[in-house]
């Protein structure tokens, strides 16, 4: 169990990595990055859109309005530049 709980925290990390090199790439439009950033903003900020003290309703507006901000965001994003960042970031993972 905890080797599983070791594996997705790891996955996140890259996956956090390969989306701040996303962030920084010059090709990336202006829009990806807005939504990008307002999903990392929505997902950190204690603010939302519904109270979390709402039963069911209120952590379910999380797990909606982040993943669809990160799958419009990158969306927009050229394949290439993902397919380039991802590709860094597993080589730098196995010489590191």
């Amino acid at each position: 169990m905890f080797r599983r709980i070791r594996q997705v925290a790891r996955n996140i990390a890259w996956e956090v990595r390969v989306g701040r090199q996303i962030l920084r790439d010059p090709r990336t439009p202006w829009a990806a990055r807005i939504l990008l950033g307002c999903a990392v903003a929505y997902a950190l900020t204690p603010i939302d859109l519904i109270p979390d003290f709402i039963p069911v309703l209120g952590h379910l507006d999380d797990a909606v309005i982040v993943p669809l901000l990160l799958v419009l965001g990158l969306a927009l994003v050229p394949s290439e530049v993902i397919r380039e960042h991802r590709q860094t970031a597993r080589s730098g993972d196995e010489s590191g």
